[in-house]
């Protein structure tokens, strides 16, 4: 059977009606927000069957049965995957197009043995004795252990119970292994990856349970624990939740993202269902690629300690390069959404949300309460935290208005802000002919080779020799220095496995990125030197981090204070014999240009 294109499964999803599709089978009641009806697969007379409109799913709380619209036809009717997209297709009056396939998914086996072991650990939690602790926790931290059972969670006891099980199921060590469920010790031997931990079943877009996040119940390190990537899991590419709430934040054109799982579980009980976490990861440019399929707006609602509003800003620049619009929304201090829910209900933590700003601005309201704005030294500062923000505005509108703002707020012309974005790298401001920032669309590039050399000698080593994928990323130290959309290629390749061609990651970029591939897969690729070609690419690329630090010391050298000067041009002196080091040519075109000195 041929097969079917994500987008048109996507909308046939979005189309079905679940409490008609069901109804026709089971008699439903509306209860509350909910639908309730006798259970049609374990043959129930009472009403413990659920169909839940808003997440698009079903869940009986006797035989634990549930999943989407897709997945009830493949239970009721014994159909296959394709069948029973191609059936509710039928039934919502949407056509399929018909397109050749390249067989079977041989990731299949993967996505099967995981969904077993989710349904395994889920039953775990909810009955074993071994799991007292788990949902004695779960009810410390305020959770109804039963309530949660349409959410999947589960159990990873100690010891080789699971292994027994997936072995009792037919499972193969091989296949548990590939799908990131069993690591191998020190001696070779098998042992179940997670072990005494909560665990969080993390899903694709489709539904389909691909991976854990696991919490440690007792003494254990560490806290919390990821399924590796695998075939069928890429902690990078995904976002917790995000298969449940893609249509509220769809409805909602906005996506709140927290930073853990619990967060989240509090969020949607208290009411807020757009909200989505990463998965214990810096926010990458492929999440921020998953939420713009769905809304041009994300508010992040992270702790406000030190650590929360690193990873606030972090998470802000990954997703303005998008470009996506940002706001933060600020907790009370010490709080985090799972604990203000818990305290105050969804009254306190929708306030919170109702007060969020722009995340430049709350860079300025951070550094004015330091006292920065309010002296020389601390605006010069002040604009460097801010850069970062403003080159990582990739929208123009956005990041026009963003160095209007600085601009005021810092008391320096426009033309200073600009000029430190373009010489600290990212996407340069366009220019007018007379070398004044212009606001409109950017001017076309002449002809000839576009793309920096390193990043791109770099990433036609990813497409023709993807076994250097894993240690080129490993030799990139600063990836925020690499152009767009040079970085989110680098990234998607970087966590595509060895075995996967270039070719097949083709369908999952657009714009920029995507003519990009396709000009690499086109390149010839004879017999080269793999080793200088990296070796050459990364010294280019740590040359360039140094000259952006070279060059912002040698501008404050001349007007730093006497007992600050010595320390300053040593180390301008350092960088200078580090940069001739790591690229001979281009110090000589610094030297010799007469741009900076010592």
């Amino acid at each position: 059977m041929s097969a079917i294109p994500e987008e048109v499964i996507e909308r046939v999803r979005d189309a079905a009606d679940l409490v008609t599709v069901i109804g026709e089978f089971v008699p439903l009641r509306r209860t509350g927000a909910d639908y309730r009806g006798a259970c049609p697969f374990h043959g129930g007379t009472h009403r413990n069957f659920a169909v839940i409109p808003k997440k698009g799913m079903y869940y009986c709380f006797v035989c634990h049965e549930g999943g989407d619209v897709f997945t009830f036809y493949m239970k009721k009717f014994g159909m296959e995957y394709p069948t029973a997209v191609r059936e509710v297709a039928r039934k919502m009056g949407i056509e399929i197009p018909d397109r050749p396939t390249g067989g079977p998914d041989r990731r299949e086996p993967l996505f099967s043995a995981v969904g077993v072991a989710a349904e395994w650990y889920a039953s775990r939690l909810r009955e074993a004795d071994d799991a007292a602790d788990a949902r004695s926790y779960l009810k410390t931290r305020g959770f109804d252990p039963e309530a949660l059972q349409p959410l999947s969670l589960g159990f990873a006891p100690r010891g080789d119970g699971f292994l027994n099980g997936m072995h009792a199921l037919g499972i193969k060590d091989e296949v548990l292994f590939e799908a990131g469920l069993l690591v191998k010790r020190e001696d070779g031997s098998l042992r179940p990856r997670f072990w005494g931990r909560l665990l969080f079943p993390i899903h694709d877009l489709r539904g389909r349970i691909v991976g854990f996040g696991g919490r440690v119940i007792g003494e254990g390190e560490p806290k919390y624990l990821n399924s590796p990537d695998s075939e069928v899991f890429h902690k990078g590419q995904l976002l917790y939740n995000l298969h449940d709430a893609k249509h509220a934040v769809r409805k909602a054109d906005r996506a709140i993202v927290v930073e853990g799982y619990f967060d989240v579980l509090r969020l949607v009980g208290a009411g807020v269902e757009n909200v989505v976490a990463p998965l214990g990861t810096g926010f990458t440019a492929e999440q921020a690629q998953l939420l713009k399929r769905y809304t041009a707006n994300v508010t992040l609602l992270y702790d406000s300690d030190t650590a929360g509003l690193r990873a606030t800003f972090r998470s802000g620049d990954a997703l303005l390069s998008a470009p996506l619009r940002v706001t933060v929304a600020t907790l009370p201090l010490g709080e985090d959404p799972d604990t203000l829910v818990a305290k105050g209900g969804a009254a306190a933590i929708q306030s919170v949300l109702d007060d969020a700003i722009d995340i430049l601005e709350r860079k300025i309201q951070l550094l004015d309460r330091k006292g920065w704005l309010g002296s020389l030294s601390g605006r010069r500062k002040a604009l460097d935290r801010l850069l970062p923000t403003l080159r990582a505005a990739a929208d123009p509108v956005t990041r026009d208005l963003y160095v209007s703002r600085v601009s005021e707020v810092l008391g320096v012309s426009r033309q200073s802000v600009l000029r430190e974005i373009e010489l600290g790298g990212g996407a340069a401001v366009p220019r007018r002919p007379d070398g004044t920032a212009s606001r409109s669309a950017p001017v076309k590039e002449p002809p000839g080779p576009r793309r920096p050399v390193p990043e791109r000698n770099l990433l036609r080593v990813m497409v023709h020799r993807p076994e250097w994928r894993g240690r080129v990323i490993e030799q990139i130290a600063d990836p925020s220095q690499l152009g767009e959309p040079e970085r989110r290629l680098m990234a998607l390749l970087g966590a595509t496995p060895e075995s996967t061609p270039a070719s097949d990651v083709l369908g999952s970029v657009d714009g920029e990125a995507r003519m990009l591939l396709a000009d690499l897969l086109e390149e010839p690729w004879g017999a080269v030197d793999v080793d200088a070609i990296v070796t050459s690419a990364v010294n280019q690329l740590d040359s360039r981090r140094l000259e952006a630090e070279y060059r912002d010391l040698s501008r404050r050298l001349p007007l730093a204070a006497d007992d600050e000067k010595p320390i300053l041009a040593s180390r301008v002196q350092e960088l200078g014999r580090q940069i001739a080091k790591l690229n001979p040519g281009r110090w000589n075109v610094i030297r010799k240009g007469g741009r900076v000195g010592f």
